[in-house]
């Protein structure tokens, strides 16, 4: 027998017979419908289902009208921009200087990491090969560090481009 307390509640034993009794007659209600509890009975070939509070009657045949009509949106993938934008936000504690940044490298580069202009290159447009050859992430590291130091913050950098064109 196991020496740890049990965290979740035990089948109740009938006496009598020995066996559990249904899941449905737990006194813990927190874990199941609180008040539409559904006894099954099966008679033979019958089925009598009984609702203990016959005020929410409708309740659960519209709950299933409701869900099988209802349209449905599928899940779509994470793409490697929400994961670069993830990353620089975790860099930036502040929404607003996140916000700031994410201005400035979406008018740079449109948050792709192989962007090119000339000489200019990856997501923060930096004129250095190496930078290039970077993986995103580290190009948001390179990037938030020549922000800050050159404009101390990200929101002067984008005022800076705002008022000139290029940062």
């Amino acid at each position: 027998m196991n020496s740890y307390p049990q965290t979740y509640p035990q089948t109740i034993v009938d006496d009598a017979t020995h066996r559990p009794q249904s899941l449905t007659d737990c006194q813990n209600p927190s874990l199941y419908l609180k008040d539409n509890i559904l006894k099954i009975k099966i008679n033979k070939k019958k089925i009598n289902i009984k609702i203990k509070n016959n005020k929410n009657l409708l309740a659960i045949p519209m709950s299933i009208l409701i869900l099988t009509i209802s349209t449905t949106t599928e899940a779509k993938a994470v793409s490697q921009t929400d994961l670069l934008k993830l990353y620089a936000h975790s860099r930036l504690v502040s929404m607003e200087q996140f916000s700031c940044l994410d201005q400035l490298i979406t008018k740079e580069s449109n948050w792709r990491v192989d962007a090119r202009n000339g000489s200019h290159y990856g997501l923060g447009q930096m004129k250095n090969a190496k930078y290039g050859r970077l993986d995103g992430f580290s190009q948001i590291d390179w990037t938030i560090r020549y922000i800050t130091k050159r404009y101390g913050s990200m929101c002067n950098a984008w005022r800076f481009f705002k008022a000139n064109g290029f940062h």
